[in-house]
Formats: structure tokens, C-alpha cells, sequence
């Protein structure tokens, strides 16, 4: 969006996007504090076995943590992060995989 359209809506009680955006989608919100259920956010390995392995001693470390309990929430937000790198590799191959 140009300035002036954010300078526009902003006059006639509109929010600009940033100001509309609740503060979990915001890319500087930080999200719940996980580091003390599962310490800072591990590196991702670089290839895709590895990925894969990683991804299966998470989901059961998710399934063995208590449902809601900060150590389901940091191994549920780890997956989330592991399926997006296998993702990314995988439609980097040549021929891609998806």
C-alpha cells in the first residue's frame, strides 16, 4: 500500500494495515514464551533425513507432553517449523517432490 493511501485512511478513521493487524500476526509480536518448556529454538538440520527424523521424535514428544502444557505447545510449534523446511527441500529437488 502506498503512503498516501494509509495517510488517506488513517483521516477518515481507518488504521493503517500494522495498526489493524492483531499483535500475534505482527512480524516483530513475539509469540508465548517457550524457551523454559523446551529451551531456545533448536537449529534445523539441513537435509531432508534428518528433517524426517527430527519430525518423528517431536510428534512423540508432542504426543507424550500434556495437552495445552508449554511442552505440547513448543514441540507442536517445532513441527510446524520442521514441515516447512521439508517443504522447502523438497521443492528445491530436481525433479520437486510436490
Amino acid at each position: 500500500m502506498s503512503k498516501d493511501k494509509g495517510k488517506a485512511r488513517a483521516r477518515h478513521g481507518h488504521q493503517p494495515d500494522d495498526a489493524a493487524r492483531p499483535e500475534a500476526a505482527r512480524p516483530e509480536a513475539k509469540g508465548p514464551d517457550l524457551e523454559g518448556a523446551a529451551g531456545p529454538a533448536p537449529t534445523l538440520p539441513g537435509t531432508r533425513a534428518e528433517l524426517l527424523a527430527l519430525h518423528a521424535d517431536t510428534r512423540r514428544r508432542r504426543n507424550s507432553a500434556p495437552l495445552g502444557s508449554p511442552e505440547h505447545r513448543a514441540a507442536v510449534d517445532l513441527i510446524g517449523r520442521i514441515e516447512v523446511e521439508i517443504a522447502r527441500i523438497e521443492r528445491a529437488m530436481d525433479p520437486p517432490l510436490v
